[in-house]
This record gives structure tokens, C-alpha cells and sequence, in this order.
């Protein structure tokens, strides 16, 4: 009769593992440095809202700025749990999907940067690359969700939502560099 054997497999070292202060602290860290990128970028958007911008021919789609604000407010919170998610897994490979995910919050810095900072400088041609530093942005958001899917599929399917508004923002910046 042949022997049972059990194999036991160690369970993966999850979030659990570590103390929840320390959890509590890297959601309060990812938080701050999204909202952080947020606010740094929101400043060339204020800057110039009520010049040039407000003149500007915009697309007809263009929702009211009220709805930016919530938004992009929503979207860098999603962005910042997702990233923590996949942070507080010990049992995978977390440096590139979160050089990803650096990458994605300097892109997201550089657009408005680009698009409402450079224009009173360059006129249409910050529009065009705006509209090329939206596109890199749009790759780099694929690539972090295709980074962090197999870690957390949670933390994947948050960054979805992000790539979805970043698409519908390059429809009006590329309407916004055609008519300007």
C-alpha cells in the first residue's frame, strides 16, 4: 500500500503579514503622493483657465470643469489604492509595476504642464505635443495595468477607468490642437 504523502505549500505572504500600521501608512503614503501630482498638476490648469483656455475653441464634448476636478480627484485615488495593492504583496515581483506606475504620475504631471503651461509660450505646437505626452501616457497606463493585473486583479481592474478618461482626454486635446 503505498504511502499518503501531504505536501504542504506555505501560504503566500500577503498584506496580512505585515502590521497594519504599516499598511495604514503606505495607503496614507500612495494617497498623498497621487494627490500630490494632482494638485502640483492643477496649477497651470488654474493658471490659465480663465486666459487662454477660456477663449479657446473646445470640443463639444467638453464636459464643464467641475466634472474634471471630481474626476481626475476619483481617478488618482483609484491610482493610488491600486498601487498599494499591489505594494503590499510580498510574494511578487513589485519593482517594475511600480517604476510603472512612477512613470505614470510623471506623465500625468507633464501633460498639463505641456498642454496649459507651454501653450502661452509655443501656441498650437504645445497642443501637438501635449497630445504626444497624452498618448505616452495612454501606453504607460496600459503597461501599468498589464503590470499589476497579475499581481492584484483588483489593482488592475481600477487602473481600467483611468485609461478610459485618459482616451477621452486626448479626443479633446487633439480637438483642441486641430481647432487652435
Amino acid at each position: 500500500m503505498p504511502a499518503i504523502v501531504e505536501t504542504i505549500v506555505p501560504p503566500p505572504v500577503v498584506a496580512a503579514d505585515r502590521p497594519w500600521r504599516r499598511q495604514v501608512a503606505g495607503l496614507i503614503g500612495f494617497l498623498a503622493v497621487s494627490w500630490a501630482v494632482s494638485v502640483l498638476g492643477s496649477l497651470p490648469i488654474r493658471a490659465n483657465s480663465s486666459g487662454w483656455y477660456a477663449q479657446a475653441d473646445k470640443a463639444p464634448w467638453t464636459p464643464p470643469a467641475w466634472v474634471f476636478a471630481s474626476v481626475w480627484l476619483l481617478l488618482y485615488a483609484a491610482m493610488a489604492v491600486a498601487a498599494w495593492l499591489v505594494w503590499r504583496r510580498r510574494d511578487a515581483p513589485r519593482r517594475d509595476p511600480l517604476r510603472a506606475y512612477g512613470a505614470l504620475l510623471a506623465l500625468s504631471l507633464a501633460w498639463p504642464v505641456t498642454f496649459f503651461g507651454l501653450y502661452p509660450l509655443l501656441g498650437a505646437a504645445a497642443l501637438w505635443l501635449a497630445l504626444l505626452v497624452i498618448g505616452a501616457h495612454a501606453v504607460t497606463a496600459t503597461a501599468t495595468v498589464l503590470h499589476f493585473g497579475p499581481i492584484s486583479r483588483t489593482a488592475g481592474l481600477l487602473m481600467l477607468p483611468y485609461i478610459s478618461w485618459l482616451v477621452f482626454s486626448a479626443s479633446l486635446n487633439l480637438y483642441a490642437a486641430v481647432n487652435n
